[in-house]
């Protein structure tokens, strides 16, 4: 097992525990980290099937008792409604303040069990369990939490910090092609924004990711977690920094509303927004067309679904982005690369230019 440590003021840093069959050591963490006895464990019906009995049986070992909520599986759930009927059921259950909320499942559940334990009783204890790759590298760690409007996706929420994460490689070999590529989405992109060697890993050995080959997983787990929790560390509530890690993002997050969140999943969008991103970042002259092309090749060859099965309206797409958080009122802004491994911070694009990304991933995908 590696531990890799997100440092942050004010006795809130944490680990993150990477490993093999890590998760039977779940209750042993509980003790370490000196949890509350009552625990709260949220999850959906594809994950609680196959890891919920490990994660009960370890806790219950060590002296825990545990209540499961066990949602349906899907971005639908990442709702005020969802937050209403789960704060609800606490309630009945008299869930207290001295509790602890572990996020058992891939990003959707971590970010709304998140906001969860964020809001409930204003605020109680929370752990991360991502079970699949994007959740693991991603979204499991740095504490933003929160749910999906209908008018724009994470508006509503927090940053609110894990007491530690568990990232089980082990879970990851039952992982559906799809779900992994969703995974290498973000995986790509920590190599884009920050480390032109480890990109140049990953596309090395995309090709065996991509075909399920969960050896190299765990090399993909360390490093995107170790870059994410450097960001985090420097810049908690991205106010400057962090904001990098949207990279791909504001294009992405218009593609998911585009298709209602039923046919691009998240890693998925990211993908093609970087490919959009990138190809604007080459328009303004930030980035060369030796390293523009690199990028592209890279998502280009990750199997994705066609475009042909979103509606590509550009100014729906532009409304959209005006939503999104990096925006302000006069401008859509974005990350945009300067090279491998180095990206601006945010930074106002025309529409016109954004129009002409909407056109190339139109031809391209």
């Amino acid at each position: 097992m590696n531990i890799v440590r997100v440092s942050l003021e004010h006795h809130r840093s944490y680990p993150i525990y990477i490993g093999s069959d890590v998760l039977s050591r779940t209750g042993e963490f509980f003790r370490k980290h000196s949890l509350p006895a009552q625990t709260v464990v949220i999850t959906d019906r594809n994950v609680a099937e196959r890891y919920l009995p490990v994660v009960k049986k370890s806790l219950e070992e060590k002296g825990f008792s545990v209540y499961s909520i066990i949602l349906p599986s899907g971005e639908k759930q990442k709702s005020l409604s969802v937050c209403n009927t789960i704060y609800t059921r606490l309630l009945q259950q008299r869930i207290t303040r001295t509790s602890v909320v572990v996020a058992l499942g891939g990003g959707v559940i971590g970010d709304l069990a998140g906001f969860i334990a964020a809001t409930y009783q204003r605020g109680i204890d929370f752990v991360q369990i991502p079970t699949s790759l994007l959740s693991q590298v991603d979204s499991s760690v740095g504490g933003k939490v929160g749910v999906n409007h209908p008018l724009a996706k994470n508006m509503i929420g927090a940053f609110y910090q894990p007491k530690f994460v568990i990232a089980d490689s082990s879970a990851l070999r039952t992982l559906p092609q799809r779900e992994i590529i969703c995974g290498l989405g973000e995986v790509v992109k920590y190599g884009i924004i920050m480390n032109k060697d480890f990109f140049n890993f990953v596309e090395e050995n995309l090709s065996q990711a991509v075909n399920g080959n969960t050896d190299i997983f765990s090399s993909f787990v360390e490093e995107s977690c170790t870059m994410k929790a450097f960001i985090v560390s420097k810049d908690e509530k991205e106010n400057g920094l962090r904001a990098i890690l949207n990279f791909g993002h504001t294009i992405g997050h218009a593609l998911e509303q585009a298709g209602k969140y039923r046919v691009l999943k998240h890693g998925e969008a990211v993908l093609l927004g970087m490919a959009a991103e990138a190809f604007i970042s080459r328009q303004l002259g930030l980035l060369n067309d030796n390293s523009f092309n690199q990028i592209f090749n890279v998502i280009k060859s990750i199997p994705l679904p066609s475009l042909k099965k979103l509606p590509l309206h550009s100014t729906t797409l532009l409304d959209t982005m005006r939503k999104d958080k990096k925006s302000t009122a006069v401008s859509i802004r974005m990350v945009l690369a300067k090279k491998i491994g180095k990206t601006t911070l945010p930074f106002p694009v025309q529409e016109d230019v954004i129009r002409e990304s909407i056109k190339f991933l139109q031809k391209n995908f």
